[in-house]
């Protein structure tokens, strides 16, 4: 196990670029296995998310490199339709090869998948959604059976915009027989991104964005090189470290566009935001002011990945601040490990209420779930003092190498093996 090891109270400045985004490689390398041709998905991130989602393809029968920062996936030769519950509940996304083992091989057998342990993620709205194309399913002992003779193209309409369900019927409309026309759609950009990597592959999407998608099943897909979107929440992640430490930052690969209401809440703060094109440059001097709220929700609301890491912004401010998360009941497990750096926040049910305190002190604090994790370092980074963060394991599945970008920004980090 990794611990990083933080003297804070450095100021941050230089320039950082911003790697491929997490939440849209995994779909994409999911969507892999819809075609026997040769799939390259260019720079993705060296992170455990992207190697366990690799290895699942892997145990699929396909052949998946990694060279020069791409990843080169030909599944000709897959076979299996089941995935070890091993690698199902290490990875949340696993999910998303229900979709695509169902257009392949009419069938799937999968675990209910895991992750960062944030609360509960049904998937009801994927499995009703599959039902709807003609699938037959049956849950028992923690796994879930899926068979279908043919894929048939129907109506589609999610009771939540769940980007995970919107995903996963993408995937499995792409080749069905007929139209598909899904209505509540998500319309979170990775989604988008979803879309063109399909119909670079030759599929027929339309709509990806909106809350109306509509796909006219092709019977076969080919092969594409794609390079997918840059990650937003890694983007966001050192735009609120920057504004914890202070100091000018230029986050270099972002759409401002896709980051929107975290950039209007990082102005409220009191930081001086310049963004044009993909690059955004924050200023912060001196100590800023806590948002009065801050409410999660799906895109273009202010994003649950990062919300922790406003909530440890938030606690070195001036003022008050109410969090409130309304997609994942248990999001808040982070804050007592702030609170051992001197954060003082009370959590009811969903919502945080914020006092900010100034500066926080170095501690020692474990990431519990990703995000969480992201926040303990922005914390440590701006506390007093030294601080420890434990089980990085967390942190590595959505950061490729973040201790060099940091420490190239002027941070003081070192990871050391425990």
């Amino acid at each position: 196990m990794d611990k990083y090891v933080i003297d804070g109270g450095k100021r941050l400045c230089g320039s950082v670029a911003v790697q491929s985004a997490k939440n849209s490689v995994l779909p994409l390398l999911a969507a892999s296995i819809l075609t026997e041709k040769r799939v390259v998905i260019r720079e993705t991130p060296g992170i455990s998310d992207v190697a366990c989602m690799a290895q699942i393809l892997r145990e699929l029968g396909a052949d998946v490199r990694f060279s020069g920062g791409n990843a080169t996936i030909d599944s000709a030769d897959a076979c299996c339709h089941e995935i070890p519950s091993s690698l199902t509940r290490e990875l949340r996304s696993s999910v998303f090869m229900l979709g695509s083992l169902l257009s392949r091989f009419g069938r799937a057998l999968i675990a209910y998948p895991g992750g960062c342990d944030i609360g509960l993620r049904p998937i009801d709205l994927h499995l009703s959604a599959l039902k709807r194309l003609g699938v037959s399913i049956s849950e028992r002992d923690g796994f879930i059976f899926c068979e279908c003779a043919k894929l048939r193209g129907a109506d589609i309409s999610l009771d939540f915009p769940s980007v995970g369900a919107t995903e996963n019927i993408l995937l499995a409309a792409a080749k069905a027989e007929g139209r598909t026309v899904l209505t509540g759609a998500a319309k979170e950009p990775e989604i988008v991104d979803l879309q063109n990597f399909l119909n670079a592959m030759g599929a027929k999407v339309a709509g990806a964005g909106t809350d109306v998608i509509e796909i006219e099943g092709v019977r076969e897909l080919h092969g594409a090189a794609f390079r997918p979107m840059k990650d937003r929440i890694e983007a966001g992640t050192f735009l609120f470290a920057a504004a914890v430490c202070g100091g000018e930052v230029e986050v270099v690969g972002a759409s401002p566009e896709n980051l929107r209401l975290p950039l209007h809440k990082l102005r409220e703060n009191g930081c001086k935001i310049h963004a044009k094109n993909d690059k955004i440059i924050i200023e912060s001097r001196g100590r800023l002011k806590c948002n009065r709220r801050i409410e999660t929700m799906p895109f273009p609301g202010f994003p649950t990945d990062l919300q922790a890491q406003a909530t440890a912004l938030n606690a070195s401010c001036a003022g008050c601040a109410l969090i409130v998360e309304n997609l994942f009941e248990t999001r808040f497990k982070y804050v007592p490990e702030l609170q051992k750096m001197g954060a003082d926040i009370e959590v009811k049910g969903r919502t945080a209420f914020v006092r900010g305190v100034g500066r926080l002190h170095g501690a020692s604090v474990t990431a519990g779930d990703l995000r969480g994790g992201a926040a303990l370092v922005i914390a440590a980074l701006g506390a007093e003092g030294v601080s420890e963060v434990l089980d990085l394991s967390h942190i590595d599945r959505g950061y490729a190498d973040l201790r060099t970008k940091l420490k190239k920004l002027g941070a003081d980090i070192r990871r050391v093996h425990i």
